[in-house]
């Protein structure tokens, strides 16, 4: 077995005090520190000795005295706070224009088109939390089989549908089609098209994540995931991962499973199955289920239960393993609105030498270039400084 790296994003775990905060309306958002805060303390004790509370102020995380892990913070340099371009970013693709977004709804233009294609009228139009206009907007679609369309403070399209009303074969033609609208023309008007069906009745629907679909812009040049599996590694996207690459760079999908401890278990069988290269996997639930949600309580529930899966995960490493947990931007649960936040966001690596202090990392893209560096991949001219290149036992936990 060679060398392999596991690199594991908490969807939204952000870390506060990003430098250009306040320019994205997001200073003094720290999604940590204030759900710690929200809560009278968190409970992660496994995090905390790798070194979380060494790299952020946390209430219930107290620094540890010699953290099992190198710890530090990273700033993004991609003009957003969404979650393709966090992840872009670390794989060596930063963006310095931000994609458009859509405060005021999509044009008029572009909803008849959509809906002459597609057959069916168009509900909402606005930027909304995904849960809130289902329930708003849920019974008239039952009388209406119209589309529920929404966005949000990121570059995203999102079709909801109820599937007892619009089956889920429809939902995705149709989400195909606003893509090849949206994204496949030559103007990029979104990141991402999100297929967003639900279920259940007027006060208790419930989305179908594990059915949600992501059809979002193809990288439109080298990441490190190219260069690693052009470099003969495999590289295992579980997760939302290979939507957010559009498949490029993967070599083999694990879909998203139902929640974030199901994803733990598909990590857990990658590293079965791997023999080396990268497994790169994302919870989304942070986000999705916590930070959209203004959820403090559920966020640092669902941090506990991953605090309470991580000694499994450290304890199927091997001496020629390095392990990666960061995040792709903020969303703090006790912040203003229901979007993403502008933060740094927490880097803890497992593995690559004695553990230290990593500081402020400049870029995302230091994951990438960890990686890369880890497997013996040449940077071919990408971005990012590596910072698994210690002295010392590589397997230091």
């Amino acid at each position: 077995m060679g060398r392999r790296v596991v690199v594991i994003v908490l969807d939204g775990l952000g870390a506060g005090n990003a430098p250009d905060a306040a320019d994205f309306g997001d200073q003094d958002a720290n999604t940590l520190a204030n759900t710690a805060r929200a809560v009278g303390g968190l409970r992660a004790p496994n995090l905390q000795a790798l070194g979380l509370g060494n790299a952020e102020e946390i209430e219930g995380l107290p620094p540890a005295e010699s953290p099992k892990a190198s710890h530090g913070l990273m700033v993004e340099l991609s003009a957003a706070k969404a979650t393709l371009t966090g992840h872009w970013e670390m794989m060596g693709l930063v963006l310095e224009d931000p994609l458009p977004t859509y405060p005021e709804g999509f044009p008029e233009d572009v909803l008849e088109r959509f809906e002459n294609e597609t057959g069916r009228g168009i509900l909402g139009n606005r930027p909304a939390s995904g849960t809130q206009i289902i329930e708003e907007l849920g019974p008239e679609q039952e009388k209406t089989g119209a589309w529920i369309i929404y966005t949000s403070a990121d570059s995203v399209f999102q079709i909801a549908a109820n599937t007892s009303v619009i089956p889920l074969d429809e939902l995705y033609e149709a989400c195909q089609k606003a893509h090849e609208m949206l994204i496949g023309e030559g103007e990029i008007m979104v990141e991402r098209v999100i297929a967003r069906p639900f279920h259940g009745e007027p006060g208790s629907y419930e989305r179908e994540n594990e059915n949600r679909h992501d059809y979002g812009i193809t990288p439109p040049s080298e990441t490190y995931l190219d260069r690693i599996k052009n470099a003969g590694y495999e590289t295992m996207a579980v997760g939302k991962i290979r939507d957010i690459f559009d498949g490029r760079g993967i070599t083999e999908h694990l879909p998203a499973p139902p929640d974030d401890s199901a994803k733990v278990d598909a990590i857990l069988g990658a590293l079965g199955r791997v023999e080396s290269g990268l497994i790169f996997a994302n919870l989304v639930d942070f986000d999705a289920k916590y930070g959209h949600r203004r959820d403090p309580e559920g966020m640092a529930k669902n941090i506990e239960c991953f605090d309470d899966r991580l000694t499994e995960l450290l304890d199927a490493l091997t001496a020629e393993d390095l392990a990666i947990i960061t995040a792709d931007h903020g969303n703090d649960p006790t912040f203003k609105g229901t979007d993403h936040t502008r933060e740094r966001v927490p880097l803890l690596i497992v593995g690559g030498g004695e553990p230290h202090s990593l500081g402020i990392r400049e870029s995302f893209s230091d994951v990438g270039a960890s990686v890369a560096a880890w497997l013996g991949v040449d940077q071919g001219g990408l971005p990012g400084r590596s910072v698994a290149q210690g002295a010392g036992d590589p397997h230091t936990r």
